[in-house]
Protein backbone atom coordinates (compact mmCIF):
# COMPACT_ATOMS: atom_id res chain seq x y z
CA UNK A 1 0.00 0.00 0.00
CA UNK A 2 1.68 3.41 -0.90
CA UNK A 3 1.91 6.32 1.69
CA UNK A 4 -0.28 8.76 2.14
CA UNK A 5 1.13 11.40 -0.18
CA UNK A 6 1.54 8.90 -3.07
CA UNK A 7 -2.03 8.17 -3.38
CA UNK A 8 -3.33 11.78 -4.96
CA UNK A 9 -3.48 12.44 -8.16
CA UNK A 10 -0.35 14.68 -8.75
CA UNK A 11 2.27 11.29 -9.13
CA UNK A 12 1.98 8.80 -11.47
CA UNK A 13 3.16 5.41 -11.52
CA UNK A 14 6.34 3.96 -13.60
CA UNK A 15 7.20 0.13 -13.28
CA UNK A 16 10.60 -0.77 -13.55
CA UNK A 17 12.47 -4.07 -14.00
CA UNK A 18 15.16 -4.36 -11.51
CA UNK A 19 18.37 -6.41 -12.21
CA UNK A 20 17.10 -9.40 -9.79
CA UNK A 21 13.69 -9.56 -11.87
CA UNK A 22 11.52 -8.06 -9.70
CA UNK A 23 9.31 -5.25 -10.99
CA UNK A 24 8.82 -2.64 -8.64
CA UNK A 25 6.93 0.54 -8.51
CA UNK A 26 8.11 4.15 -8.62
CA UNK A 27 6.43 7.57 -8.92
CA UNK A 28 7.19 10.42 -10.50
CA UNK A 29 5.83 13.76 -11.26
CA UNK A 30 3.72 13.82 -14.17
CA UNK A 31 4.91 15.94 -17.66
CA UNK A 32 3.84 19.62 -17.87
CA UNK A 33 1.33 20.55 -20.04
CA UNK A 34 2.32 21.63 -23.60
CA UNK A 35 3.72 24.77 -24.75
CA UNK A 36 1.08 27.02 -26.15
CA UNK A 37 1.49 29.61 -29.11
CA UNK A 38 1.58 33.50 -27.07
CA UNK A 39 -0.64 34.72 -29.97
CA UNK A 40 -3.42 31.84 -31.06
CA UNK A 41 -3.15 29.25 -28.04
CA UNK A 42 -2.16 26.66 -30.66
CA UNK A 43 0.22 24.21 -29.41
CA UNK A 44 4.07 24.73 -30.29
CA UNK A 45 5.37 21.99 -32.43
CA UNK A 46 9.24 21.26 -31.65
CA UNK A 47 8.85 21.98 -27.84
CA UNK A 48 9.63 19.18 -25.25
CA UNK A 49 6.94 18.72 -22.91
CA UNK A 50 9.61 18.02 -20.04
CA UNK A 51 10.18 18.93 -16.26
CA UNK A 52 12.45 22.00 -15.49
CA UNK A 53 15.48 19.72 -14.12
CA UNK A 54 15.12 18.20 -17.63
CA UNK A 55 15.41 21.07 -19.77
CA UNK A 56 18.04 22.47 -17.84
CA UNK A 57 20.35 19.63 -19.60
CA UNK A 58 19.11 20.04 -23.04
CA UNK A 59 20.84 21.88 -25.64
CA UNK A 60 19.30 25.38 -26.47
CA UNK A 61 18.52 23.70 -29.99
CA UNK A 62 16.43 21.39 -28.67
CA UNK A 63 14.38 23.72 -26.25
CA UNK A 64 12.45 25.59 -29.18
CA UNK A 65 12.11 25.55 -32.76
CA UNK A 66 15.13 27.40 -34.73
CA UNK A 67 13.44 30.74 -36.16
CA UNK A 68 12.62 34.13 -35.02
CA UNK A 69 10.29 34.38 -32.86
CA UNK A 70 10.54 30.05 -32.17
CA UNK A 71 9.42 28.82 -28.67
CA UNK A 72 6.85 31.74 -28.47
CA UNK A 73 5.05 31.83 -31.23
CA UNK A 74 3.29 29.48 -33.62
CA UNK A 75 4.76 29.18 -37.30
CA UNK A 76 1.79 30.75 -39.01
CA UNK A 77 1.40 33.90 -36.46
CA UNK A 78 5.06 34.16 -36.81
CA UNK A 79 4.94 34.11 -40.74
CA UNK A 80 2.38 36.91 -40.16
CA UNK A 81 4.35 38.78 -37.64
CA UNK A 82 7.51 38.92 -39.74
CA UNK A 83 5.54 40.12 -42.53
CA UNK A 84 3.81 42.85 -40.54
CA UNK A 85 7.69 43.98 -39.71
CA UNK A 86 8.64 44.08 -42.97
CA UNK A 87 5.59 46.08 -44.43
CA UNK A 88 5.71 49.73 -44.51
Amino acid sequence: MPSGSRKSGTLRKVFKRTPGGKTVVHYEKRKPAQHKCGNCGKKLIGTPRLRPYKMQNLAKTKKRAERPYGGYLCSSCSRKKIIQEVRP
